[in-house]
């Protein structure tokens, strides 16, 4: 029995907000470098993905702003809370990534955070923005489905 198995994913953090300011256009799994404490940090579910954006720089891919809350029983092994964490993906991803991000105008954002067995994985989003009216849009899209639903439970 495998420690990577499908049965041991188990997610921590999403960023729903990214759903709703982004149209997602791929999404790739990415490992993330971290010391000992904010893995434990992390075990608590004790991390936010709110603001939290990805960037290139030499060559590398860097997580900005996301906030991992000080362990508990952490003592100088705390890190900063919302220090730049590296990114862990094949350099030729890596490219491949900045070259739609500086043509196409896309943008990388994090969307979800999961153990995968004993590993912490990031699940990186390639996102495009949206305007002002497709989010209204896509708004009146969810509202029209919730009252399709709840007609159908009334009638059934």
């Amino acid at each position: 029995m495998s420690k990577l198995e499908k049965g041991s994913i188990k997610s921590v953090a999403r960023n729903r907000e990214a759903y709703h300011e982004y149209f997602v256009e791929e999404e790739m799994e990415a490992g993330i470098e971290l010391c000992g404490t904010e893995v434990k940090s992390i075990r608590q579910g004790n991390i936010s993905l709110k603001d939290a954006w990805c960037g290139i720089k030499d060559g590398q891919l860097l997580i900005n702003q996301m906030h991992i809350a000080p362990y508990d029983h952490g003592n100088i092994f705390n890190r900063d809370s919302k220090r730049v964490r590296r990114l862990l993906m094949h350099r030729r991803e890596i490219m491949r990534l900045y070259g739609k991000v500086k043509q196409d105008g896309y943008a990388l954002i994090p969307l979800e955070v999961y153990f995968k067995g004993s590993l912490v994985k990031v699940r990186i989003g390639l996102c495009k923005g949206k305007k002002l009216y497709d989010k209204r849009q896509s708004a009146a899209e969810k509202d029209a489905k919730r009252q399709i639903e709840r007609a159908m439970k009334e009638r059934y």
